[in-house]
């Protein structure tokens, strides 16, 4: 008689093998600053916050098949938020920061609204249009949002002023949001918009109501772009409109791409590439723009799945 195989253990849904990955990734990243100049710190944490904004960027794009350009712009709206209430509002910046994460989700749910409908490249299109509409409201309204010269506060808690404290909050932070959408994306849900972006027809015959489905993964997403820019209000203590800009949403799909789309941890690689490669090539040339372009021309030519995506495919390769 067959004896059934053996159930693997799990902790919070992951395998052994799993968490002590995680758990040494984590510890890895928590030594940085030990070791790292302070300007280094500053980079890694903008690498976390931007690695946030790309997997929820990859949820909809990797999970759902919809890739949206306006989640910079959602994005942006929680660092608006936040920036005005603590500079103008005087405000307690973790209120600030809540409130900044509910003005993005709700502006997610109104861009969900009015895009779900609608599929490739005409998704793509709409949400890029509602996007340039955040980013003209941002530039126009000068006495709320300062207009061209944007606004500047002293937005981060007295706690988290330094550098390296900083970076640990936003490393929790980054760990907890990515812990979160791994098992959004992996829930029942997440498999109902696996099967969405699979074959939408089937699952409608299915009975699935499929544009419900996707508003709420629409946003869900949202959430998570607005938590990593309450982050990043808080790492800049500035806002301006380049801040809602196209270019915002551009680089968040870009770092997601790099990274290797439906990968969700391959964000923050993709993140991480980008940022340190615009750092090291712009300190040696004016023209950075052209070598990033020439590197995002290379990796879809010779890894199109992305890094991660890239090295997974080499790594499964059976020795001959």
């Amino acid at each position: 008689m067959t004896q059934p195989a053996p159930r693997s253990s799990r902790f919070a849904g992951m395998t052994g093998r799993g968490l002590v990955i995680a758990t040494a990734v984590v510890l890895v990243a928590a030594l940085l600053p030990l070791g790292l100049s302070s300007y280094q710190v500053g980079l890694a944490t903008e690498i976390l916050i931007f690695g946030i904004l790309a997997m929820s960027i990859d949820i909809l794009a990797g999970f759902a098949g919809r890739t949206s350009l306006g989640h910079g712009a959602i994005f942006g709206v929680s660092t608006y938020v936040v920036v005005y209430l603590t500079a103008q509002g005087e405000m307690s910046p973790w209120i600030a920061l809540v409130l900044g994460v509910a003005a993005a989700t709700a502006v997610a749910s109104v861009f969900a609204l009015l895009a779900v409908r609608t599929s490739g490249v005409y998704f793509l299109l709409l949400t890029l249009a509602l996007g340039m509409i955040i980013w003209g409201v941002c530039l126009r309204w000068t006495q709320v949002t300062g207009g061209e010269n944007g606004m500047r506060g002293d937005v981060r808690p007295a706690a988290l002023v330094g550098q390296s404290a900083f970076y640990w909050a936003v490393l929790a932070c980054a760990a907890a949001v990515s812990y979160a959408m791994w098992r959004f994306v992996n829930s029942p849900f997440g498999l109902t918009l696996r099967g969405i972006r699979d074959s939408e027809s089937r699952m409608r015959s299915l009975g699935y109501n499929v544009p419900l489905h996707l508003f709420i993964g629409f946003t869900v997403s949202g959430i998570f772009a607005g938590i990593a820019g309450a982050l990043y209000a808080m790492f800049n203590n500035f806002v301006s409109p380049s801040t809602v800009a196209l270019a915002q949403s551009v680089e968040g799909v870009l770092m997601m791409i790099a990274g290797g789309v439906g990968t969700l941890f391959g964000a923050f690689v993709g993140a991480a590439a980008i940022i340190i490669l615009e750092n090291i090539v712009s300190s040696y040339t004016e023209r950075w723009l052209m070598v990033l372009g020439v590197t995002f021309v290379l990796i879809m030519i010779f890894a199109p799945e992305g890094i991660i995506g890239k090295l997974r495919a080499l790594t499964s390769r059976k020795p001959r």
